[in-house]
């Protein structure tokens, strides 16, 4: 009988345990999605994207209302705002005489603009809107941001699976001798370039299942589709970031895949799944979609 009584204790301590690690697992994904939600809705985050204007050779007008160029939301009052003069990967900013725009905390009449594909782009605001030049392949364009953009100002909430510990998943990284040059599709219908460092295999439902991780800085960066992209989560596809390989291990955690900027605005130029992360089975686990 005692060491019934004694087998009982410890069986209850070990589910005692269990049941506390799971729970602050549990506070910790929801942790990470306070985070997540908090930086999308930043000033500088994707809600605020309110238009995207791909550059012509000469004059490019800007302002608010029909016939510009570059189209201001309508919390510009002015009308024109100016103009940019873009040739062979150059832009300079004119802006119009009595118009108040700022960059880097002081006021400017011109200016030329750094793209986002050398270091940091130049942004120019103007009341609560900034904009800045972006660079996708061989084309550039503008994209502009305002705090007032109705999607951020009306924003309800994510929405998410239940938290699976379950889905927290250790992969085998088969790595390349070298990382790989890949390609990567993207919405725009051209390609983004990427290093590949391998390919992750793991095992969910009793089955095996590979996926391929670009580098992007000191991470992996895993764009995938599962098939609960027909009916609940973003259609085309999600992201998962995932630290460095360690010993050939890496931690997949579903729960915190999420969403791509395009599942918010039109106006991001996202990458897309390339055809060997297109997985046969339903991952019910992280962000789910926006709209429904």
């Amino acid at each position: 009988m005692k060491r019934i009584i004694i087998g009982l204790f410890i069986a209850a301590l070990g589910l005692s345990a269990f049941g506390q690690a799971k729970s602050e697992y549990a506070d910790s994904i929801k942790k990470w999605r306070a985070h997540h939600r908090a930086e999308l809705l930043t000033d500088d985050g994707w809600f605020a994207v309110a238009g995207l204007f791909w550059l012509k050779d000469g004059v490019n007008t800007v302002g608010a209302g029909n016939g510009y160029d570059v189209e201001l939301t309508n919390n510009f009052t002015r009308g024109k705002f100016g103009e940019i003069i873009f040739s062979n990967g150059k832009a300079t900013l004119n802006v119009a005489p009595g118009v108040l725009a700022t960059s880097g905390g002081k006021s400017i009449s011109t200016i030329e603009m750094g793209s986002d594909d050398k270091t940091k782009p130049t942004k120019v605001t103007v009341g609560s809107q900034t904009f800045y030049l972006i660079k996708r392949e061989e084309r550039y364009g503008i994209r502009l941001k305002d705090t007032k953009n109705p999607p951020r100002v009306n924003f309800k909430g994510l929405k998410w699976f239940p938290v699976d510990p379950s889905l927290k998943i250790t992969a085998d990284l088969v790595p390349y001798p070298e990382p790989k040059d890949v390609t990567v599709p993207n919405v725009l219908g051209g390609t983004f370039p990427y290093k590949s460092p391998g390919i992750l295999k793991f095992k969910l439902q009793g089955r095996e299942y590979r996926l391929q991780p670009v580098i992007e800085d000191d991470h992996l960066f895993i764009i995938f589709r599962d098939l609960t992209s027909r009916t609940a989560t973003y259609g085309a596809g999600r992201f998962l970031y995932a630290a460095a390989a360690k010993d050939g291990k890496v931690i997949l955690d579903f729960n915190k895949a999420e969403n791509p900027p395009c599942a918010f605005t039109a106006f991001a130029t996202c990458p897309l799944p390339p055809q060997q992360n297109r997985l046969d089975v339903e991952i019910k686990a992280g962000e789910r979609r926006y709209h429904n």
